[in-house]
């Protein structure tokens, strides 16, 4: 539980520094983020058994965030804003629902304005999965977070989607849209 505390921990880290570069040089057309969200890429983690699609303009940014470890896996647009962070851990004992809520008070204790905009458990073929959706504020920028907790092959397994919340029902759309490719066999 500790390693799933500091990897979603170094997570937020580095999509909050990547939200505070205000680097706008690098920001599509809105022509252009609406094509590249039409297709997506598909991602195959733990030998295919687990896979989803990204939007296009989402690249594997694994090695270039100063982490050699090969269990995380880290997928941003070019400005950082957007991110997908993937992390396969030690399985716990711990309940699904447990977990959820003990990641909700971690992040209430950094954002005392958190708002939860989900605490569901959902299901996927035949996997119960927890999905835990929230919109962060940190300085001055609003995010929306997705993050799906599973237990695949006796680890597990925690996908955070990491969203501009400037249109949040815009976010948690597109958030959806990637939960909805994620497939577990």
């Amino acid at each position: 539980m500790r390693n799933l505390v500091k990897y979603v921990g170094i997570g937020l880290l580095v999509l909050g520094l990547a939200a505070c570069d205000n680097n706008d040089s690098k920001t599509p057309t809105a022509g252009a983020a609406a094509e590249s969200n039409a297709s997506g890429q598909p991602v195959n983690l733990l030998d295919g058994k687990v896979s989803f699609s990204l939007p296009a303009d989402m690249t594997d940014q694994s090695g270039k965030v100063g982490t050699q470890a090969n269990n995380m896996h880290v997928y941003s647009d070019a400005t950082g804003q957007k991110a997908v962070i993937v992390i396969v851990g030690e399985n716990t004992a711990d309940d699904l629902a447990a977990l959820a809520t003990r990641l909700e008070e971690q992040q209430r204790a950094r954002d005392p304005q958190l708002q939860v905009v989900t605490n569901k458990s959902i299901e996927i073929k035949d996997h119960t999965l927890q999905q835990l959706d929230t919109v962060i504020s940190a300085k001055g920028q609003t995010s929306y977070s997705s993050v799906i907790l599973g237990k695949v092959d006796n680890q597990l397994l925690t996908m955070q989607i990491t969203l501009p919340a400037d249109n949040q029902q815009q976010a948690q759309t597109a958030a959806e849209n990637i939960i909805n490719t994620l497939t577990i066999k």
